[in-house]
């Protein structure tokens, strides 16, 4: 017996270490297809959601995996009955195509074991409930270093989020907030990053609180490298969790898609800081999507690290808080019924957008990815950099073009380079 044509000795070897050794063959097979489908598709991908949703992560995965141009794959959801069109099939195919390696998804997993990274999948226990809300963008898997029966407490968290160049008075604010909050009973949760995100997991840690980091790279290599220490006092008494597997690089949009996991997992979602053109804005408008509540806390008129805050509360309804109880009131942890929004319910997401819906210039995330995937100096060739953006090879060259028009890539004799600046 096989599984997507591996021995079911070799698979379950690797897997029940990481996820419960009481599982049986099936059980083991569906989370060696959700670890090997988040190597192949990119976190946030609406339509592999839909596809593994529909089939299931085995039979999708075969399909895929036995042709290669998407026949299998087509008939298997007219079969279901699954409402995609041809052109998206064919596009998500092209796409993930380029990633498929049996042997990229067994060292993911080796590096796991090696790590003590464990996989949660959709119906586990420790599943945090929340990012249900966002439907066929919700992750196939996450991969979990740390404490794993701490993501149960995503219940009572509140998320954390501002600018990486905090100042003094950010870090001031952002750790009597996170310790009070600690303090009361809420899980902080952030994304580990430099300025308010570390501040918060350290203020958290020293209240000796619950705190969980959302890292938008594989849980082998901790990024940014400067939290390392931080990140293993996290781990050491809280979690890291990524949806991306061992090897995966933190790329600016798994950085993005990342964001949306940190509002979909917590209550509430607090920006303490951030400039006009922070990521921070991005975690915002998909809390205010899921119809979470959203907090802002005000700064001086004069500061353009608090430009955005302000922006979130003359123009997104965010509201003014300025301590943790006022936070707290924004999500009391008894009595509190979660309402599903109307955007989970219709299983849509905001992807790359800003608070309110407004579309970003880049809602797809297609340049962020090429560029993320191209070097200043090595040249790649087309076939290399859909492997690495997770595009399909027409489109990367179509959109390589556009971009060499523009100048922000140019094309040499081995392939293409990101131009500088």
């Amino acid at each position: 017996m096989t599984i997507l044509g591996i021995a079911d000795a070799t698979v379950a070897s690797l897997v029940r270490p990481l996820t419960d050794p009481a599982h049986d063959r099936d059980a083991v097979a569906d989370r060696f297809a959700r670890a090997t489908w988040t190597s192949i598709a990119e976190p946030g991908d609406g339509v592999a959601g839909r596809v593994v949703g529909a089939l299931g992560a085995e039979a999708a995965l075969a399909a895929l995996i036995d042709d290669r141009e998407g026949a299998l794959l087509r008939h298997a959801l007219e079969l279901h009955e699954v409402d995609l069109e041809a052109r998206e099939i064919d596009d998500a195919v092209a796409r993930w195509t380029p990633r498929i390696s049996k042997a990229d998804a067994l060292l993911a997993l080796r590096q796991a074991a090696r790590f003590a990274v464990s996989i949660v999948v959709p119906g586990d226990p420790d599943w945090p409930a929340g990012l249900d809300d966002l439907g066929d963008h919700a992750p196939i898997a996450l991969w979990v270093r740390g404490r794993r029966q701490l993501l149960s407490r995503f219940e009572t968290s509140i998320a954390i989020v501002g600018a990486r160049a905090a100042t003094g008075y950010g870090e001031h604010v952002t750790i009597e907030l996170a310790s009070g909050l600690a303090d009361r009973g809420y899980t902080i949760v952030s994304g580990a990053a430099y300025g308010i995100d570390g501040a918060a997991h350290r203020a958290a840690l020293a209240s000796r609180g619950t705190t969980i980091a959302f890292l938008a790279g594989g849980l082998d290599r901790f990024y940014p490298s400067g939290h390392d220490a931080l990140l293993a006092r996290i781990v050491e008494r809280g979690a890291a969790v990524s949806e991306v597997p061992c090897g995966g690089a933190p790329t600016k949009w798994r950085f993005l898609q990342r964001n949306r996991l940190i509002a979909a997992a917590s209550l509430a979602t607090v920006v303490v800081e951030a400039g006009a053109r922070s990521g921070s804005l991005n975690t915002a408008g998909h809390a205010a999507a899921l119809g979470r509540p959203l907090g802002a806390v005000p700064g001086p008129v004069t500061s353009s690290a608090s430009a955005g805050c302000h922006r979130l509360l003359r123009e997104y309804d965010a509201v003014c808080v300025t301590s943790a109880e006022e936070i707290a009131e924004l999500a009391p942890l008894s009595g509190r019924e979660r309402e599903s929004p109307a955007a989970a319910a219709s299983g849509s997401t905001v992807e790359g957008a800003e608070p309110g819906g407004r579309p970003a210039a880049d809602p797809a995330g297609t340049r962020i990815r090429l560029l993320d995937a191209l070097s200043p100096r090595s040249a790649r060739t087309v076939e290399k950099v859909a492997a690495m953006s997770g595009l399909a090879i027409d489109r990367v060259r179509a959109e390589l073009g556009l971009l060499a028009l523009e100048g922000l890539v140019k094309e040499r004799a081995g392939g293409w380079v990101r131009a500088a600046p």
